[in-house]
């Protein structure tokens, strides 16, 4: 892709928006990103992007914002799992409307929770959508809107990863559940089973990822998904033992994450509702299949592990460099 190369961001404060519009920047991207307070990120925000008041709730504001660009990245979610009913897919819809307007092609961060774990356990990009949960229902039909909207003209590329960990990520399972960012490493809260595996997904690589897709966008289709491999823990340890590493501390003690707590609080805390929804993802392992990824790119953008959970460590606040 070499002409207008002008990208809207849309949730460009948020862990992959951020990675996405630093490295669009790093490629020669001019970057615009929407705001409800742009004014006061123009100036407390010095890394090249130029912001645009309004708000993704708003089609008009999504589509005056992507007027001339070539790319929308569609990062933006409710923040803590809320309200997703009610936003992701008037969301998603206004950023259809925006890349028609302006013929731009939507870049899509895919979830996991677009599959059922016990039915499939290493899904690729063939493989039925059957969701177990409600969040996982939404983002099926959020792909599927956009799937219908290739049919007349707009593009798409879905990039499907693992749970997401990385420098700017201070909302997340890596981040809230396992450590708790801006603060010391004592412990490690792991909330998986042990012997079952996990995928995790590092954000520079993930943005990484994406824009080498971007960059191969003659060879796309109008609708396109590809999973990531990332890091497969094979066994719940490894994640742990890298962040011992990282911090100083090979012994790090690993306590049990307490889903009891979460049930407990379930009735009377959305939060925790939530959350209790999406357990099963730690109780049963779900590899992606990233060869459709690899036939393309010959290989996966890869950070080693030890090397991002540091990064990732350290932009949270957790260690000191």
């Amino acid at each position: 892709m070499t002409q207008r190369k002008i990208a809207l961001v849309l949730g460009a404060t948020g862990g992959i928006g951020n990675a996405m519009a630093q490295k669009l920047i790093q490629r020669g991207w001019q970057v615009r990103a929407l705001h409800r307070r742009a004014g006061e990120m123009a100036v407390s925000n010095s890394s090249g992007i130029e912001w645009r008041q309004g708000d993704a709730m708003q089609a008009q504001d999504v589509i005056a914002a992507a007027e001339g660009v070539a790319l929308i990245v569609h990062a933006v979610n409710p923040p803590g799992y809320r309200n997703w009913a009610q936003l992701v897919l008037p969301m998603i819809d206004n950023s259809i409307a925006a890349a028609r307007a302006s013929g731009a092609r939507i870049v899509l961060p895919g979830t996991v929770y677009n599959y059922d774990a016990d039915a499939i356990l290493a899904p690729n990009e063939a493989s039925p959508q059957k969701p177990v949960t409600r969040k996982g229902a939404i983002r099926v039909q959020l792909e599927r809107r956009l799937q219908a909207a290739a049919q007349s003209g707009v593009r798409t590329l879905v990039v499907r990863a693992g749970d997401f960990f990385g420098p700017h990520m201070a909302n997340s399972w890596f981040s809230q559940g396992l450590v708790k960012a801006g603060q010391p490493i004592k412990k490690v809260v792991y909330p998986g089973k042990r012997g079952i595996g996990h995928q995790w997904a590092y954000l520079p690589d993930v943005a990484e990822t994406m824009m080498q897709l971007i960059e191969r966008e003659a060879e796309l289709g109008a609708f396109e998904t590809f999973h990531m491999n990332g890091h497969w823990d094979t066994d719940g340890t490894e994640m742990v033992a890298a962040i011992g590493r990282a911090s100083g501390q090979p012994d790090l003690r690993a306590w049990a994450f307490p889903w009891w707590l979460v049930v407990l609080g379930s009735p009377f805390v959305p939060l925790f509702r939530e959350m209790r929804e999406m357990s099963y993802l730690w109780r049963q392992p779900l590899h992606l299949d990233n060869r459709r990824l690899l036939k393309l790119l010959g290989k996966e953008p890869h950070t080693g592990l030890d090397e991002a959970v540091r990064a990732a460590l350290t932009g949270i606040g957790c260690i000191k460099t």
